[in-house]
């Protein structure tokens, strides 16, 4: 009988696996105090990326810049220039405040290329004062030439989706549709 469970949760992987990793992460995710909620809620409603830009990490030239951000949109659009694709490293620079204290704040980053994953990072950021605006500055290593895709075949079709933690909890995420 284990084994016929075991079969039919690897065969909803495959037909399903979104539903199952939700399920799964629903299992393994922490028990939260009532006061622990009210912190993680308290730092959703004081989270706020203020803009964010993207270039060359070798001369410092920006490529592209929001100023603007919509914090609640489901999917933010951005032009960048396929310059980036040139890039032997791209720095990403993302201003953000927070009313709240957070000890253990964090960026999972992943590119989807057509909703499969391409890539994934992990960014710490850490400690985060109360009350503060902060710029954190990441730089991201390029893939070999061969190895790039083209931008005709990027545009439109790749979208970055940064998800923000504080420990293990979500706090907001962003996905931008690269065009």
């Amino acid at each position: 009988q284990v084994s016929f469970c075991a079969h039919r949760l690897v065969l909803a992987l495959v037909v399903r696996p979104c539903a199952v990793m939700a399920a799964l992460d629903e299992l393994a995710a922490p028990v939260v105090s009532p006061d622990e909620e009210e912190r993680v809620n308290r730092i959703r409603a004081g989270f706020r990326i203020n803009w964010m830009n993207m270039g060359d990490a070798a001369t410092g030239r920006v490529l592209w810049q929001k100023d603007v951000w919509d914090n609640f949109a489901e999917y933010q659009e951005a032009e960048v220039s396929k310059e980036i694709l040139a890039c032997r490293q791209v720095s990403r620079e993302l201003n953000f405040s927070s009313d709240e204290l957070m000890n253990e704040f964090r960026l999972v980053q992943k590119l989807l290329f057509k909703g499969s994953l391409l890539e994934e990072w992990a960014f710490t950021f850490g400690f985060v004062i109360p009350g503060s605006t902060n710029t954190w500055q990441q730089t991201i290593d390029a893939a070999e030439e061969s190895e790039m895709l083209p931008a005709e075949l990027l545009s439109g079709n790749l979208v970055i989706e940064s998800t923000f933690f504080e420990g293990n909890h979500k706090i907001a995420q962003s996905r931008v549709k690269l065009y």
